[in-house]
């Protein structure tokens, strides 16, 4: 499967998913800290529905901050669609070509798979990446990526319990493979997906 086909079925998937929903669980809280499920789908799409000239204009009332910008979008844009509209978003688009300012389509496919892991996990729903997609994101980890997520990965060897890969060195701390994507990307998650001595420090709550 191309990255690109890979991609379209993600966004296809999510959406399915988030058309099973419940009210409640739409307004569950996820491990985006401060963002329920609604702000988290109006977010996945905020690439697609924004033109260039919008975000900079966003941008710019946000006074340079991408944070505060992205978190202003997602509560404004959640508040004024259905949730219908939010998982519709996903699948009309899912072979839009946007891609984040770096990391090209590799990072299109882990804003995709990340965010709806952060509503899965959150909300308890066991669903599986498929593994050719968590093997593609997990060769792009580096040092880099995981600083820039603000992932503390110091001391810690990520060894995954569900196939051949493994991170970094140091005090292992194993888990499933998406659930170590995770952490890579600085979440943190529920007890009892991880372990290790070190598996506090990536604990939420």
């Amino acid at each position: 499967m191309s990255i690109e086909a890979a991609i379209a079925a993600e966004r296809r998937e999510v959406a399915d998913l988030l058309d099973g929903l419940t009210a409640e669980q739409w307004a569950a809280p996820t491990l985006c800290a401060g963002w329920r499920v609604r702000e988290v789908a109006a977010h996945m799409s905020m690439g697609f529905r924004y033109s260039l000239p919008k975000v900079a204009a966003e941008l710019v009332r946000a006074r340079g901050s991408i944070h505060r910008m992205a978190d202003r979008c997602a509560r404004r844009d959640a508040a004024a669609a259905t949730t219908a509209e939010l998982a519709g978003f996903l699948r009309d688009h899912a072979h839009h070509p946007w891609t984040p300012p770096v990391g090209g389509l590799a990072s299109a496919l882990g804003h995709d798979v990340v965010h709806g892991l952060d509503i899965t996990v959150a909300l308890g729903l066991g669903r599986r990446v498929p593994e050719d997609r968590v093997r593609l994101l997990l060769e792009k980890v580096t040092p880099r990526s995981a600083r820039f997520f603000g992932a503390d990965l110091s001391g810690v060897e990520l060894r995954a319990d569900d196939l051949d890969w493994s991170f970094g060195t140091g005090t292992p701390l194993t888990g499933a493979a998406q659930d170590l994507l995770l952490v890579a990307f600085g979440r943190k998650l529920p007890p009892g997906r991880l372990h290790g001595e070190r598996q506090h420090r990536y604990a939420a709550g």
